[in-house]
């Protein structure tokens, strides 16, 4: 608390001092080489979480610091650079079963998003507010995208027959790769370029859009960009020590082999899901949707892209193709979500919906 003063006192930075330790905490711990035993994988991963707690952080005082729409698009940003990492850390060290493992991360990204902090952003922006209004452009925009994106990378690898399985042949996976780009390219020029305004709180004055709370200083920002980088470079390399910890656990469980990824996107979404959810709760819902779509958005544009780099340049072949069930979630999902939208207004019942969709997701996940 000292210190903290100190710093806002002499130095005018206004940041709590665990998001500054947190990330040399795990570059002390990336010191100890050798097998790991099971205390020092559990301080390794509550290190890890504490880093992606920290990093988000870094990246919301940077992003409220441009202002929307900029700063949901580097906090989505930021969040795909800590889930590709995950993701590609643990496809290097086992090739074999880390082949579905972007699928699994992605579409429990989705679900997760769609189903799970839309509907708790709903739910309680319904219990406070009764009805929410948001900017129906810019959700419609996103959900174009969404739709196209969802279906392209994980429902049409099923239907093709250039390669046996669920999988895209190596043109197949540049081209999707590209069109991926593509499609998040677009959304991204959009949202910050040729309909700014889609994606702006629907109640906030011109040129005021963050009056919610004051920017912080120059020298804060200055500080939390260098710390977001520090803590997404600790991240990856803590995510690659502990990627086989996670995979041993799920093994022991006898759980299926998708739930890792769900654990991997729940991790990484923590963060960002509450402060969605902090934003409807603050009847700031079109804030909480920008940061929701453009994180699924962001997760499947960017992280497919970088999967399919990977796996071309190492030459092994990943299956992006989800089975029948899931696909039934997903365009359950993104159904019901495209209904809760069409009118302008959001009540508590498209959120009871939207959370009744993930407890399926998941009991089906564990129990398929």
């Amino acid at each position: 608390m000292a210190f903290n003063h100190f710093l806002y006192r002499k130095w005018k930075i206004t940041l709590p001092l665990w998001c500054l330790i947190s990330p040399l905490i795990g570059l002390v711990l990336l010191g100890f080489a050798g097998e790991q035993n099971g205390v020092l994988s559990a301080v390794m991963g509550l290190s890890l979480i504490a880093v992606v707690l920290s990093a988000v952080h870094h990246a919301e005082v940077v992003a409220h610091k441009v202002g929307e729409p900029y700063g949901t698009l580097i906090l989505a940003l930021a969040i795909t650079v800590i889930e590709v990492s995950l993701i590609v850390s643990i496809m290097l060290n086992k090739a074999d079963q880390g082949s579905t493992l972007a699928r699994d991360t992605v579409f429990a990204a989705i679900m997760l998003i769609l189903s799970g902090i839309i509907g708790m952003s709903l739910f309680i922006g319904g219990y406070r507010f009764k009805e929410q209004a948001f900017i129906k452009a810019g959700v419609s925009a996103a959900l174009v995208a969404l739709t196209a994106i969802s279906v392209l990378t994980l429902v049409l690898p099923n239907y093709t027959t250039t390669e046996a399985g669920p999988v895209y042949s190596n043109s197949q996976l540049i081209f999707v790769a590209i069109i991926s780009l593509v499609l998040y390219g677009g959304f991204v020029a959009v949202q910050t370029v040729r309909h700014r305004d889609y994606f702006l709180p629907k109640d906030a004055p011109p040129g005021d859009e963050d009056i919610h709370a004051a920017p912080p200083s120059g020298l804060t920002t200055t500080v939390s960009l260098v710390f977001l980088l520090i803590a997404l470079a600790v991240v990856v390399l803590l995510s690659k020590k502990l990627s086989p910890v996670i995979e041993t656990i799920v093994v022991n469980l006898g759980a299926p082999k998708t739930l890792v990824g769900v654990i991997i996107a729940a991790v990484i979404l923590l963060p960002e899901g509450l402060a969605a959810i902090r934003a409807a709760s603050q009847n700031r819902l079109q804030t909480s949707l920008n940061l929701a779509l453009g994180s699924a958005l962001a997760s499947i544009g960017l992280t497919i892209p970088a999967v399919a780099i990977v796996s071309y340049t190492l030459g092994f072949k990943i299956t992006l193709g989800i089975d029948a069930k899931s696909t039934l979630l997903l365009i359950l999902s993104l159904f019901t979500i495209s209904i809760s939208f069409n009118a302008g207004k959001t009540n508590i019942l498209q959120g009871i919906v939207l959370l009744v969709i993930l407890a399926t997701y998941l009991f089906i996940t564990v129990v398929p």
